[in-house]
């Protein structure tokens, strides 16, 4: 049943006692509010109320995980603050002799979040708290961003991933009970005994290309085997799921020589599989000198106020970009907001996103993201005028060609200029325009082609050099992420990978609110108490 904080203050109330924790600390400032912050009664749907035994307060369980990530604790370090910590006891209002509780009440308290969709308690009520004292208004301007950060799965080599894929397969069909083993036939019998009874890594000088080409090759026909008895002997959706994830490793990662014997393939494939502790970790770069394995964590924050209103994994590899329009969908429907503009970097500019934004319901979108410079701006795609209407490209030379239709890209139609030869050749700029042998310069136009023009006359002017220049707000907001514990992930699984990512960006967002409160004599307190509310309908 749900358990509820007393309103008695003990004896040794830590706030009542002298201590020297700073009011205008975080733990202080939290200390003010700390009767209100979280409530019990919101939680209760987490609790099955025919059973008489009360639960930890969820209330204070809640206190302690928004410290947990605000100091970058773990469950056993945060249970010890609890009890040792003179600044967490004031600023959950506890006393000073507080017995403290098992570690595992926060993984079970995080598990139940996740398990009744929760995981957003904190967060959706912060942001609720901005909104009802105006610091967030009606129609907002974003900035976002995304970063790094690592994954909590072990990356692992090729060996490896196939040896525990088997184990986890075999697993998964039943092979781990003594029962199942019995009347096997002998290969299968070889197969459990290799990779269930056994499971280690070959013992092999792997410092010896022959020799690990030679444990590849039996990895790579213990795999087939294990596939083809997954396939023929179960249809559970799991060993489906890890059969595909065998499968993918398999077609990721090795290739047939002339002779057919496997080999390491070379090169990465792009969505390569890491890690089977957690199979959604990547390869990833956010930039071509800076690679890491795990994940990014893309952050959109209202440029007045600097709350964050959205935060969410991200795959490691492929372009930021596509997380714009659903960014901007969760933060409409969760915050109750209208979104007015967007000022991102150049990997959310796609000629895709600003005509999705272009033609945003229910109302635009203005996209303030630049266009990569050319490397030679006087022979670019953009230094040639193109008129979409009448179907003509100018050279920089005054020279206007007719198009026709090119091919179709994105469902969307294009157009095709050729430049005549001999017009190309009489052009001083024509070693450095033309790369054919044979013919003039060619341009096919983007399927976006004029919302690509307008960014293009846009980003020369003034008024987008000064707009864009808000951008550098979120940079620091990530950098704050960052210092309470962002680019290291705790758990395994997106449920409580996103639990993480919110709660830290709600502790983030109280320690904002406590410094608009100040600055705008707002009473946080009063605030909190209001009676919680879907954000959609906060006005």
């Amino acid at each position: 049943m749900l358990g509820r904080r007393d309103p008695q203050q003990s004896l040794f109330s830590a706030q009542n006692l002298p201590h020297r924790v700073g009011a205008d600390s975080f733990y202080g400032r939290m200390a003010a509010v700390s009767h209100v912050l979280f409530d019990d009664e919101d939680l209760k749907a987490l609790y099955d109320a025919s059973n008489v035994r009360p639960s930890l307060p969820p209330s204070l369980l809640c206190g302690v995980m928004l410290l947990q990530f605000h100091d970058d604790v773990s469950d056993g370090e945060a249970v010890e603050r609890l009890q040792f910590d003179l600044r967490w006891q004031v600023a959950l209002d506890l006393p000073t002799d507080f017995a403290g509780f098992s570690p595992s009440s926060l993984t079970y308290f995080r598990r139940r979040l996740v398990e009744h969709g929760q995981e957003r308690y904190a967060f959706d009520r912060f942001v609720a708290v901005g909104r009802r004292a105006g610091f967030v208004p009606d129609r907002v301007t974003l900035l976002t961003d995304t970063t790094r950060v690592r994954g909590a799965g072990a990356v692992q080599d090729t060996y490896t991933l196939l040896r525990k894929g088997m184990r986890k397969l075999l697993k998964q069909m039943g092979y781990a009970s003594a029962a199942k083993r019995c009347g096997l036939a002998a290969d299968t019998q070889r197969l459990v005994a290799t990779y269930v009874e056994q499971e280690r890594k070959a013992e092999i000088d792997w410092s010896d290309p022959e020799q690990r080409s030679a444990q590849l090759n039996v990895l790579f026909r213990d795999a087939e085997a294990v596939l083809e008895l997954a396939a023929t002997q179960s249809d559970d959706a799991e060993v489906r799921a890890t059969g595909w994830l065998l499968v993918k490793i398999l077609g990721d990662d090795i290739e047939q020589d002339e002779q057919g014997a496997p080999r390491l393939a070379k090169g990465t494939a792009p969505d390569r599989i890491i890690s089977l502790t957690e199979p959604e970790m990547r390869h990833g770069r956010k930039s071509s000198a800076q690679r890491f394995d795990g994940f990014k964590v893309g952050t959109t924050t209202e440029q007045t106020s600097e709350l964050i209103l959205d935060i969410a994994d991200m795959p490691a590899a492929g372009s930021d970009g596509r997380a714009l329009m659903p960014t901007l969908e969760r933060i409409e429907r969760h915050c109750g907001v209208t979104v007015d503009q967007v000022i991102a970097d150049g990997a959310y500019g796609s000629g895709a996103n600003r005509n999705a934004c272009a033609t945003h319901a229910p109302a635009p979108v203005d996209l303030v993201a630049p266009l990569t410079l050319p490397a030679d701006p006087a022979v670019h795609k953009s230094a040639f005028r193109i008129d979409l209407a009448a179907g003509t490209a100018t050279c920089p030379q005054g020279h206007t060609v007719a198009g026709r239709a090119g091919p179709i890209k994105s469902g969307l139609p294009t157009w095709r200029f050729c430049f005549p030869r001999p017009t190309c050749e009489a052009c001083p700029l024509f070693v450095r325009c033309v790369k054919s042998k044979r013919n003039g310069r060619s341009l096919t136009t983007h399927p976006y082609e004029a919302d690509l023009q307008a960014a293009r006359e846009r980003q020369a002017t003034d008024e987008f050099q000064s707009t864009y220049r808000l951008r550098s707000a979120i940079e620091r907001k990530q950098a704050e992420l960052v210092q309470h514990g962002l680019r290291n992930t705790r758990y395994l699984g997106q449920p409580k990978r996103q639990l993480q990512r919110l709660w830290t960006a709600a502790a983030v967002n109280l320690h904002r609110l406590f410094q608009l409160c100040e600055n705008r004599n707002a009473d946080l307190a009063a605030l909190l108490a209001v009676q919680t509310q879907p954000l959609a309908t906060v006005t």
